[in-house]
């Protein structure tokens, strides 16, 4: 007769993501935030074991409280206030536009003139979170400025024409609508690599291919704003991702290439 052997099962866990502290004094803390990693708990995250908010608390043995946003599949800096009376004067500057918010994104085709888009956008309405919002509630103001830093061109089609294009662009919003940069650079035919909501079905999976990445290409590199309490200007910047060394190596661009500050004239 053979033995009967059980085995009880083991749930393992899962690896938090690594989270880098980029500033902190008294007042704040701010961090490199990885794609894929929820800012704050909300009601579609009920499976999600890790969210920056929690993890950045952890971290610096206090309570935190989030300023502003960054979508999940966004990386770059995320800032907190260690208390409320600081995050009201930040929620303030962020209301006010004083905040200098810049992002680095690889978008599909050349990008060969820097300029301002200033093109209104509609509300874009959660089906359950927003289930009593108003659907007819007119586009609201949209800015973003941007800038063409590289362009290149592979000798692989992923469209219909023999070979693909990409850009790596540089953008500051001048307003906070939702997904903004991601719908402003779609609005343009531009759309950022890897956005599945706005984006090329097409690219993306090419690019997901060739660069063996799955993630959207959009980083909030740099962040300026008035430290609410000292009122010295303070400046973070996030480092890039290995990956994105790594589609640049692919792409044939190097690194004193990168280092090149792009024409900050806007046109109009």
């Amino acid at each position: 007769m053979t033995d009967v052997i059980h085995f009880e099962e083991v749930e393992l866990e899962e690896t938090p993501p690594h989270i880098e502290i980029l500033f902190e004094d008294e007042h704040l803390v701010a961090i490199h935030k990885p794609a894929g990693l929820l800012v704050h708990r909300t009601y579609l995250s009920r499976k999600e074991k890790f969210f920056a908010m929690q993890m950045t608390r952890d971290l610096v043995g206090c309570h935190v409280f989030p300023v502003h946003r960054l979508d999940r599949p966004t990386s770059g800096v995320l800032l907190f206030a260690k208390s409320s009376e600081v995050a009201n004067k930040l929620c303030k500057q962020f209301e006010e536009h004083s905040i200098e918010k810049y992002y680095l994104a690889l978008v599909r085709g050349h990008v060969n003139q820097a300029d301002r888009m200033d093109y209104a956008l509609k509300e874009e309405l959660d089906d359950i979170a927003d289930k009593f919002a108003d659907k007819d509630k007119e586009a609201q103001s949209a800015v973003t400025d941007y800038w063409p830093m590289l362009n290149a061109e592979i000798p692989y089609q992923s469209g219909r024409y023999p070979t693909s294009r990409y850009a790596l662009i540089k953008m500051q919003p001048h307003t906070g609508r939702k997904h903004q940069l991601r719908r402003h650079m779609a609005h343009f035919r531009h759309p950022i690599l890897g956005d599945t909501t706005h984006g090329d079905g097409k690219q993306n999976k090419f690019f997901r291919e060739f660069s063996k990445v799955n993630r959207l290409w959009l980083i909030a590199k740099k962040l300026v704003f008035t430290h609410p309490v000292s009122n010295e200007r303070i400046e973070i910047e996030a480092e890039l991702e290995s990956e994105w060394l790594q589609v640049f190596a692919q792409l044939g661009w190097h690194d004193e290439a990168l280092l090149t500050e792009p024409k900050m004239d806007i046109v109009g």
